[in-house]
């Protein structure tokens, strides 16, 4: 993502996602991330990795700021946001951004440079186009009758949406 193709606005608030990480390093040592959630031209969420002092794996800087803007606006959609990163997401905070369903995504650092810094994602973006048995968590789906029992669970909540579910297979 080249800066020509970034708005000044863009600039503006991805040096303040940069600045966010710059801060959690110089406050006790936390990891070098930060990430704010802009809508309507206001930023709604802010936050930076708080793994280690939150002892929570989830807490990348992305998905505070995705928590913090749905307390903020009182939802957890965010279709009319932006997400800017001080590095490229994680795998998590992708996918917590596309379930968030953040439109648009701007970062700083890239995937590359955060790997030569010794973080894991691209490790794990890699992990993930492997197939289920080469992967390092080894994952078992269960068959029978528990299977059948949490399949009811997900009918019994599809069943009461006011309108049909559209399957998304």
């Amino acid at each position: 993502m080249p800066d020509g193709s970034l708005s000044q606005m863009d600039l503006k608030y991805l040096q303040q996602a940069v600045d966010i990480s710059r801060h959690a390093l110089e406050d006790g040592g936390n990891t070098p991330f930060g990430a704010l959630v802009v809508a309507n031209g206001e930023i709604v969420g802010e936050g930076t990795s708080s793994v280690v002092k939150l002892r929570d794996p989830t807490a990348h800087a992305e998905v505070m700021a995705l928590r913090a803007s749905g307390q903020a606006l009182g939802r957890h959609l965010f279709e009319d946001g932006v997400m800017y990163a001080s590095s490229e997401p994680c795998p998590m905070c992708l996918v917590a951004c596309y379930w968030a369903r953040i439109p648009r995504l701007v970062f700083g650092a890239s995937s590359r440079d955060v790997a030569a810094h010794g973080f894991e994602d691209l490790q794990l973006y890699r992990e993930l186009t492997l197939p289920n048995d080469h992967r390092s968590l080894q994952e078992e789906g269960a068959d029978g009758e528990i299977k059948t029992d949490a399949v009811s669970v997900l009918k019994a909540w599809a069943d009461g949406l006011p309108e049909p579910v559209v399957p998304k297979l």
